[in-house]
């Protein structure tokens, strides 16, 4: 059965003057959530008294990130169907037609004016009955090779916005490329921190990365001799917590650890570099700051879009690429020593980084959400 809706809201009260209602579906982690996010609290900018709200798949993360930004979350009981076989398979074609209903029933409520998928599998249903109930349906594409629910839903929708113009051949002539939203803590002037200590911040995107933290755990033997000038960042995850911070204080290393970051926009000042994933919100949340950055690719992603992701990154000169195949303690200990011992080389790729940053994305897809529901 479908699953009801969670009861936080950031809506305008009855009778103020703007009209405008914005259905945001899509999430599952953060890298989908926080760009929705971002064109929310833009949106409420432009158009005060508009009324936004989210439609999930009711992941705790999911749940716990809107509820932190204010916003109704309304779920569905739905799951991905690529890359699963048999009884996952199954079990997920039969949660369709539950879905498409509980999705039907929260436009039928909600009434939106405009319905904008911003990724993932419970994207789908909500825009796809809402452009067959007549209403203006716009995509969000961060990555710079399309999810397959992002390819099938754009015959439904009237544009779909991008992060790289490589997604220009995939949607016929409806790519508009805004790069993506990222949350306008992200947006202030980027400042160089202080030389020392050096801090080294890590990450695996909201869900955490057990491969990176392995290969950091196992770097600080090889790092051990810069502790008195070095200082790390770390978000775990929540199943690598204690085993982690376990083997920074075993190491005596200066470390903050923690599961999950909510106030990440505050940690990314103090680094001078990030080791994190290919993610595109991360991406675009590395350009914003101009952040110097050693990508690792999770290569389970679909279609191994973060590696395409990384790769685009990397070609403009602002970040490095480890494949994780290729990553280990002695690795990464050897690359963050050398750019430890040579600052130079990270002020060159911040001034890439910079170069790549699109700070007006969430003010663009603001602009055609304004467009589409008629307010110009």
């Amino acid at each position: 059965m479908p699953r009801t809706e969670t009861s936080l809201s950031r809506a305008g009260q009855p009778g103020e003057k703007c009209g405008l209602r914005l259905l945001i579906a899509g999430g599952g982690t953060g890298g989908h959530l926080y760009p929705g996010i971002a064109v929310a609290q833009t949106l409420a900018k432009r158009y005060p008294g508009a009324q936004v709200q989210f439609v999930g798949s009711g992941r705790p993360l999911e749940a716990r990130i809107l509820k932190e930004a204010g916003y109704r979350l309304n779920t569905l009981s739905v799951s991905g169907l690529k890359g699963v076989g048999g009884i996952d398979l199954i079990r997920g074609i039969l949660k369709l037609p539950g879905s498409l209903w509980a999705a039907w029933g929260i436009v039928r409520r909600f009434r939106p004016t405009v319905v904008l998928g911003v990724g993932g599998y419970s994207s789908g249903p909500p825009v796809l009955v809402a452009s067959l109930a007549g209403v203006p349906t716009l995509l969000h594409e961060s990555n710079a090779q399309p999810g397959i629910t992002n390819r099938l839903l754009s015959s439904f929708s009237r544009k779909v916005t991008t992060a790289f113009p490589e997604c220009e051949t995939f949607f016929r002539g409806k790519a508009v490329l805004t790069g993506t939203p990222v949350r306008p803590e992200f947006l202030v002037p980027p400042s160089r921190p202080p030389r020392r200590p050096f801090v080294l911040l890590i990450f695996g995107g909201s869900q955490g990365a057990r491969a990176i933290n392995r290969a950091v755990v196992e770097a600080l033997e090889g790092l051990r001799p810069h502790f008195g000038r070095l200082h790390f960042i770390h978000q775990t995850g929540e199943q690598d917590f204690v085993r982690v911070e376990q083997a920074y204080r075993e190491a005596g290393a200066q470390a903050q650890v923690k599961p999950f970051f909510t106030d990440m926009p505050r940690q990314f000042p103090k680094a001078h570099l990030v080791l994190c994933r290919a993610g595109a919100a991360t991406l675009g949340e590395l350009t914003a700051a101009r952040k110097a950055s050693l990508l690792v690719p999770f290569p389970g992603a679909a279609d191994n879009h973060q590696l395409r992701n990384a790769e685009s990154l990397a070609a403009a000169g602002a970040a490095v690429v480890i494949r994780q195949e290729e990553l280990s303690g002695t690795l990464l200990a050897r690359r963050v020593e050398h750019y430890f011992h040579h600052p130079e080389e990270l002020e060159r790729m911040e001034t890439h980084c910079g170069r790549l940053a699109r700070p007006d994305s969430a003010q663009r897809i603001v602009d055609l959400i304004g467009d589409l529901a008629g307010l110009g």
